[in-house]
């Protein structure tokens, strides 16, 4: 098969292909008469595997160490488990990430929507920002309202 051919029925463009044999993750394959490469069924596989383990977020460096110890005869299940579970644990350690900048961004959302437009009168900062980053850096104390009723907030 013609490497346009292989393209269309592994869903990939054919720089990505020749990507993919540049960097040593596909074989080259031979050349026909022509010079033109000549692909075969195992390659496109491959390339099904590549593209499906990619969109499970692994890079191509932990496919190739897959695709090697597939090639070498070994068995890939042990590692490939631990690739996905590096995975998984990167990825837990992003959403908690996501959440506190989240709450971060509607406690300043919620702030701002009750402050004076008419009070931010610095031209080179935006009062929002400038206390939210100032209520950030700040830890978290107890604090006296003075006022008609005066209150403790914990």
């Amino acid at each position: 098969m013609k490497i346009g051919e292989v393209a269309q029925r592994a869903g990939v463009s054919t720089k990505t292909i020749r990507y993919y044999e540049n960097i040593g993750l596909l074989a080259e394959p031979a050349r026909s008469a022509n010079g033109y490469r000549d692909y075969d069924e195992p390659s496109i596989s491959r390339l099904l595997f590549i593209r499906d383990a990619q969109a499970t977020g692994l890079t191509l460096t932990e496919i190739t160490s897959i695709l090697e110890l597939r090639d070498e005869g070994h068995s890939t299940c042990h590692h490939v488990i631990e690739l996905l579970e590096r995975h998984l644990a990167d990825l837990d350690q992003h959403i908690a990430t996501l959440r506190k900048t989240r709450d971060q961004l509607a406690r300043m959302t919620h702030r701002a929507k009750s402050l004076d437009p008419t009070e931010c009168t610095d031209p080179n900062r935006c009062q929002t920002i400038d206390a939210a980053a100032h209520l950030e850096a700040q830890p978290h104390r107890p604090h006296v309202h003075s006022g008609p009723r005066p209150h403790l907030h914990t």
